[in-house]
């Protein structure tokens, strides 16, 4: 099984593009950038791009657009300098329109499924991630949906809503956390975060990870013991995915390992849609293999009008929005604009991806 963290992939260091010219960089760094052109790639609303416009601190020219439209991205980017994408894919029309580019700022650090990467790699841009402020909000939603699936939340929610008190339908399936085996599928920055929190709720864990071995006194700390995917699957009560989208991660909770997992396992996905197999989810929750789920992300997002998953009373879905709160708002834009100053004064990007 492949990393769970792209931080494996990045480095510190320094990259060409700076201007010899600019070197001499003013005491606080800002004189230099004012003027520069930031797009942000994603349409939002005014309270999202007063944030952003915040962090900036008038240090940078931001673009933001004003509808959720592909043609005014094109004319936009076209006289930025840099650009800060995420939830809208960057593709190669965007690159082709962007002919001042001089380097792509990913929002988060799930860049695999979310740029055209080869298109940025050919044209010789730097691509730098923020993995500050993703780490809280992904592990405090994963524990939420974990409850709410245990729970079943949203049917009693939406059940009481429409006058019926099911104050004992729930007793034979709803489940409490404590006591629990967790199988982790991926054990980076994220996953150690939904571990150290559910040590509270009295839960034991596996770890499936190639690319980590946590110290010993740490294992002990968190409860976990390291094993295969196989072993991760069988042995727990709740599986919670925290591994990039790659081609060797695409599908790996196919029907397969969903009939490997014990009968009425609990799954939990806030990392990426593709990670599942959706029809093969959809046949073990109607069938009982998996008790429930609850997800952050899908296979198509946003899911069809008509997805199967809609229509299931044993899954608690949300709208991608596990890292998208004020508060990681403000810490990444912080962090954004602190690298970018840096990489236009003096050539220095922090966090940028070795592309393959």
């Amino acid at each position: 099984m492949p990393p769970s963290h792209p931080a494996a992939n990045t480095r510190p260091g320094s990259t060409p593009f700076s201007n010899p010219r600019e070197s001499s960089m003013s005491t606080d760094g800002q004189a230099l950038m004012v003027g520069r052109r930031v797009l942000y790639l994603s349409h939002a609303g005014p309270d999202v791009y007063a944030l952003i416009r915040a962090a900036a601190g008038g240090a940078f020219d931001v673009v933001t657009l004003e509808r959720d439209d592909d043609e005014e991205r094109c004319r936009r980017i076209a006289d930025c300098e840099a650009v800060i994408c995420a939830a809208t894919r960057l593709t190669k029309r965007h690159l082709d329109a962007g002919r001042r580019l001089r380097v792509v700022h990913h929002q988060g650090v799930g860049w695999q499924d979310t740029l055209d990467w080869q298109e940025v790699k050919r044209r010789g841009l730097p691509l730098a991630l923020t993995p500050e402020g993703t780490t809280i909000g992904v592990a405090e939603h994963a524990i939420l949906l974990m409850l709410a699936a245990a729970k079943r939340l949203s049917f009693a929610d939406a059940e009481l809503r429409r006058g019926r008190w099911h104050v004992n339908a729930l007793r034979g399936v709803s489940r409490e956390l404590y006591g629990m085996t967790i199988g982790y599928v991926g054990m980076g920055r994220i996953g150690q975060a939904v571990a150290e929190r559910l040590v509270a709720f009295g839960c034991t864990g596996v770890y499936a990870d190639p690319a980590v071995r946590l110290p010993p006194e740490v294992e002990a700390r968190l409860a976990l013991r390291p094993g295969s995917l196989d072993e991760a699957l069988q042995a727990s009560d709740l599986v919670t995915l925290h591994v990039p989208l790659t081609p060797a991660t695409r599908g790996i909770i196919g029907r397969e390992a969903l009939s490997r997992m014990k009968p009425g396992a609990i799954v939990i996905n806030t990392s990426r849609g593709g990670l599942i197999d959706e029809a093969a989810l959809v046949d073990a929750l109607a069938n009982g293999q998996v008790l429930a789920a609850g997800l952050d992300v899908f296979e198509r997002e946003p899911p069809a009008p008509d997805s199967p998953l809609l229509k299931l009373d044993n899954v608690v879905l949300t709208p991608h929005i596990s890292a998208g709160t004020r508060d990681a708002m403000r810490q990444k834009m912080a962090a954004i604009f602190r690298n970018l100053t840096s990489f236009f004064a003096t050539g220095q990007l922090a966090n940028r991806v070795e592309l393959p």
